[in-house]
């Protein structure tokens, strides 16, 4: 059975939205444009439509557009697939995340506004998009699926390997945390240098903007040869299965090209472009993880034979 045309082309609009969502509140946070319609919400300034547009009026007013219009895509995405994919165990439960976590991030977003929310609690709200992106990414691969481009049916995968994904996929969003705390703390430039905080003194972190940065750093740095040791034994024990090794060399890919723009963050002053482009990548990354996962889910053990 094949699905709708329609079906498919709206929920690539979808995930294409989520990433968008994602990246227009990381330039909100960027640009300091949080408050760019007041303390007003659904209005802006006391209306309905803004009439006077300054830099962060249209960059605040833009970004609650698109997630209101994405909004009514994910709705409707998450009921047509319900629907039509219903016999599939995961849609449901991910239709269901994809909605919920949208409209929580939408709440907090809201209260943020209207009332104010302290920085630890700001944090969550990147992370808590990411859910309901992947979310609507993994929806995006079930509808394809039928087109069999993907083996997620026929996977096998090793105790070690299971336990790996779900502990990286976890750690990850412990990763996320720690970056979107950087970013509320205004702790961006408080290390200037990189790996350390201070090339000239590797000494301990000396306040809380320090600790949140470089605390930030060592997840990452931790992060990223746990994936290359995931990539590395996939590599080596997956070949024949290579949706697991292509998928986890890609992750490899992506968590160096993380830490690479996160680099390149700090070289260049948080350059916005640079910026944006980190918070992509990791949306990318905690994407396929998520994907990674589900194949796990879906595996039968592989046999003991191979070791692994």
């Amino acid at each position: 059975m094949r699905y709708s045309n329609k079906l498919k082309w709206l929920a690539v609009a979808s995930t294409i939205g989520m990433l968008a969502i994602l990246l227009g509140g990381a330039l909100v946070t960027k640009t300091d444009s949080g408050l760019g319609c007041g303390r007003h919400w659904p209005g802006c300034n006391g209306q309905l439509i803004p009439t006077e547009i300054t830099a962060e009026v249209l960059i605040e007013f833009s970004h609650r557009l698109v997630t209101g219009l994405v909004g009514i895509f994910i709705v409707v995405l998450s009921i047509w697939a319900w629907k039509a994919l219903g016999h599939i165990r995961e849609t449901k439960f991910l239709s269901f995340m994809a909605v919920f976590f949208l409209i929580l991030q939408a709440l907090i977003g809201a209260a943020q506004v209207k009332w104010g929310q302290g920085d630890f609690i700001l944090a969550l709200h990147f992370g808590i998009s990411l859910i309901s992106f992947a979310a609507v990414f993994l929806l995006t691969l079930l509808i394809f699926e039928v087109d069999r481009k993907f083996d997620a049916d026929k996977v096998q995968i090793g105790n070690r390997l299971k336990w790996h994904t779900i502990g990286v996929t976890l750690y990850s969003y412990a990763v996320v945390y720690t970056g979107a705390l950087v970013r509320h703390t205004g702790s961006g430039l408080v290390c200037r240098d990189w790996p350390f905080c201070r090339n000239d003194d590797i000494g301990l972190p000396t306040n809380l903007n320090e600790w949140v940065q470089m605390g930030h750093r060592t997840a990452a740095f931790l992060i990223i040869v746990w994936i290359g040791y995931i990539a590395f034994h996939a590599w080596r024990n997956y070949k024949d299965q290579k949706v697991i090794s292509r998928g986890w060399m890609i992750a490899f890919i992506l968590v160096l090209s993380q830490a690479t723009t996160g680099a390149i963050v700090v070289f260049t002053r948080l350059n916005l472009f640079a910026a944006l482009v980190h918070s992509l990548i990791i949306s990318m990354l905690f994407g396929l993880l998520c994907y990674m996962l589900l194949l796990v889910s879906r595996s039968r053990v592989k046999q003991k034979r191979s070791g692994l």
